[in-house]
């Protein structure tokens, strides 16, 4: 790497949070204890989450659970409720119920994204927006579902007097993989400190099997390239990108892809700018 992009790569893990140390099981208890903390100092009663069948989702499932029976051990009152939010019918359904046994929530809400995405699509191409082509149609539906996804998470937070958990960790944040207002939007991010390594290396310390912990990983939000590997999208490896947060050395162009996805998207990770 070039003395330039190692100083940007310090600015990026700076930015990002991302701690040069990392011990499993002292972070997860740090992630635990976080969550019931605040559970317990805003008085809020639940945790709720989106269960996808990935290994994000599923960690932060696990660590909810576990906040929540901590919550109840110190004798306050708060469950986790996951929330099944498939469009249709999901092509890895077995992973996500896979993925739901392992975390054991209080309770499981499933609600079919389908119909609210493809009438939010209907309305807007009756208002006079039209895509070029399918692939931008479904690009544009894509984003719509990831949106759904937290109308239905923030309704039942609301009426559960709830906490919304997202799933997003820091080799995604730092490319902008997400989409804006949908699963980027939470109330507590407790993954955002660790790169996909350090996930799956909380994974195995929680217990997860093994098909969730090694699964490849997919947004898949698209209908036309239905589990799509993320890595395809990105233009760099999941090894590339935790090297790079992790202050390690990688390849030049792969350093300048990481950057240059930073700059270009970092509107997605700001607050509101104000006047």
């Amino acid at each position: 790497m070039s003395p330039e992009s190692r100083v940007v790569q310090q600015q990026i893990i700076e930015e990002l949070g991302i701690p040069p140390a990392f011990d499993v099981a002292l972070e997860t208890q740090r992630c635990i204890g976080f969550l019931a903390d605040y559970l317990v100092r805003h008085q809020r009663r639940a945790l709720v989450l989106g269960i996808s069948g990935g290994i994000d989702s599923a960690t932060a499932g696990g660590l909810s659970k576990l906040a929540v029976e901590q919550v109840r051990r110190q004798g306050g009152d708060a469950v986790f409720i996951a929330m099944r939010l498939p469009y249709g019918r999901q092509l890895d359904e077995d992973d996500a119920q896979c993925a739901l046994a392992f975390v054991a929530p209080d309770e499981v809400l499933t609600v079919d994204m389908q119909p609210a995405s493809d009438a939010m699509l209907s309305a807007l191409k009756a208002a006079g927006l039209q895509p070029t082509d399918p692939a931008q149609e479904d690009s544009l539906l894509g984003n719509v579902k990831a949106r759904q996804r937290m109308v239905a998470q923030y309704a039942v937070a609301s009426q559960r007097q709830g906490l919304v958990v997202g799933s997003d960790e820091a080799a995604e944040a730092v490319m902008g993989y997400f989409t804006k207002h949908g699963d980027y939007a939470c109330d507590l991010a407790v993954l955002s400190r660790l790169t996909k390594r350090r996930v799956r290396a909380m994974a195995l310390h929680l217990g997860m099997p093994e098909r969730i912990v090694r699964k490849t990983p997919t947004a898949d939000l698209e209908s036309l390239r239905p589990q799509r590997p993320a890595e395809a999208d990105l233009g760099v490896t999941f090894a590339e990108l935790d090297d790079f947060l992790e202050g390690r050395d990688i390849n030049e162009a792969a350093a300048r892809r990481i950057v240059a996805a930073y700059r270009a998207t970092a509107h997605k990770r700001a607050p509101p700018p104000r006047p």
